[in-house]
């Protein structure tokens, strides 16, 4: 059975992350994952983890929660760990075994690649349970202000934006209900051959791709009976006030950044 995908998903609270102007938290996600590809050794690594495990802490969202809401992702970290483990040949043999041959280098870098895909994943899925997606297309808009000089639609950039990240999890609890009315039936794509899964994957795509369908096509009705009518004119209910405390994520990223580039090697 689906793992629910978190993802997407807002979760309200009232955490100091969640108080945060969406535009810091936007440009602390961007600036970050420069800093995470700074880390190429264990003390960076780990100042990268913990520091993760702070912002975790500090939204107030369970970690248990936020690991079981990621395991559909999970899957490809350790998916990323595997490959490198046996591909990359580099450094002493650490195991071998028939035709199965560790390397030092494959597991090092193999740790040090999951490590970075699992912390980027994890703050990006921080940033959308504490963060509406209204508040993130007000920030994207916000941010992406001064391209309006090249006559880019940057209010319906921000917009697609904010649809297509709200889509995911629709469309993981659609694919999550299909799935469970075609075990009813007796379906099952656990088992069998990949070509026997390959054919009940199909009855599983159709119905999908129609339930999307029917979903933009009543989005874009909704749209419309409420007058939008793009960018031109729209005012906002809420205004976006950047407070000290926003000041203060972008320089305790900076910090961050620094005291990673002292323990780099």
């Amino acid at each position: 059975m689906m793992e629910k995908m978190i993802f997407g998903r807002y979760l309200p609270g009232n955490s100091i992350t969640h108080r945060l102007d969406p535009r810091s938290k936007l440009i602390f996600i961007f600036l970050f994952i420069f800093a995470v590809f700074v880390a190429n050794n264990t003390a960076t690594y780990a100042i990268l983890l913990a520091f993760t495990v702070f912002v975790i802490l500090l939204s107030k969202i369970r970690i248990p929660f936020l690991l079981g809401g990621l395991k559909p992702i999970l899957f490809l970290v350790v998916f990323t760990l595997l490959m490198h483990l046996f591909l990359t040949r580099e450094g002493d043999i650490l195991f071998q075994w028939k035709f199965i041959t560790i390397y030092e280098e494959g597991l090092r870098q193999g740790i040090y690649i999951s490590l970075r895909f699992l912390i980027l994943v994890l703050m990006t899925t921080v940033l959308t349970l504490t963060t509406s997606p209204i508040s993130i297309t007000d920030g994207v808009e916000t941010l992406l202000n001064p391209l309006k000089r090249f006559k880019l639609p940057v209010h319906e950039l921000a917009m697609m934006m904010s649809i297509a990240l709200r889509f995911i999890p629709t469309l993981m609890d659609e694919t999550d209900k299909i799935l469970k009315a075609q075990l009813a039936r007796g379906s099952d794509i656990s088992s069998g051959s990949i070509q026997q899964r390959v054919k009940a994957v199909i009855p599983l795509l159709v119905p999908l791709f129609v339930s999307a369908f029917k979903r933009a096509e009543d989005l874009a009705v909704a749209m419309e009976v409420r007058g939008y009518r793009g960018g031109e004119g729209r005012t906002r209910f809420r205004k976006l006030q950047w407070q000290t405390s926003d000041t203060m994520v972008l320089v305790l990223l900076g910090v961050l950044s620094a005291i990673m580039l002292y323990f780099r090697g």
